[in-house]
């Protein structure tokens, strides 16, 4: 199992920057990704950003340009920085970890964290 915990959402006008941060704890020896997906009221999750434990990384099309996903494999921790934020950028934002076991794939989710861009 791995835990994820979340931290630095909150409210930023328009053109303003925001950082997300996220520790995982437990079975972190297994994760071989993680990154950051979003949910918007009455939309699904979608992904924002991901970075493997190489350093590899994917991002939306809505966000290339504007936000960074960086990790710490050292201190199992992953970053976003969010700059120039719409406020199309509104959601909830949620921790994600992959980690692969010899049975497949499993993800780990944390408990999210409110991002709100509005003047």
């Amino acid at each position: 199992q791995v835990q994820l915990v979340e931290s630095g959402g909150g409210l930023v006008q328009p053109g303003g920057s925001l950082r997300l941060s996220c520790a995982a704890s437990g079975s972190v020896s297994s994760i071989n990704r993680m990154g950051w997906f979003r949910q918007a009221p009455g939309n699904q999750r979608v992904l924002v950003a991901t970075i493997t434990s190489g350093g590899s990384t994917n991002y939306a099309d809505s966000v290339n340009g504007r936000f960074t996903v960086s990790r710490d494999n050292a201190k199992n921790t992953v970053s976003l920085q969010m700059n120039s934020l719409k406020p199309e950028d509104t959601a909830v934002y949620y921790c994600n970890a992959r980690r692969t076991e010899s049975s497949g794939f499993y993800y780990s989710w944390g408990q999210g964290t409110q991002v709100t861009v509005s003047s």
